[in-house]
């Protein structure tokens, strides 16, 4: 698994009816973009997680257009 800073881990709920949890990578720790990652929820927590087979990387996309 290799994600960048800002890229959003997606940890799927593994019973009907759990949603999926998604964080925000704030710095990868890792070496070349590799777990761990300090990642930030949505209520503002922090944590460092080494993400297991349910957790899938939604890549940040890149703005191509220019202000």
């Amino acid at each position: 698994m290799h994600a960048s800073k800002g890229d959003r881990l997606v940890t799927h709920g593994r019973v009907v009816g759990e949603h999926d949890r998604v964080v925000e990578i704030v710095e990868v720790l890792g070496p070349n973009g590799t777990p761990p990652f300090r990642v930030r929820a949505e209520n503002g927590h922090e944590t460092i997680m080494s993400p297991g087979p349910d957790t899938s990387v939604d890549h940040r996309r890149q703005s191509t257009d220019q202000v």
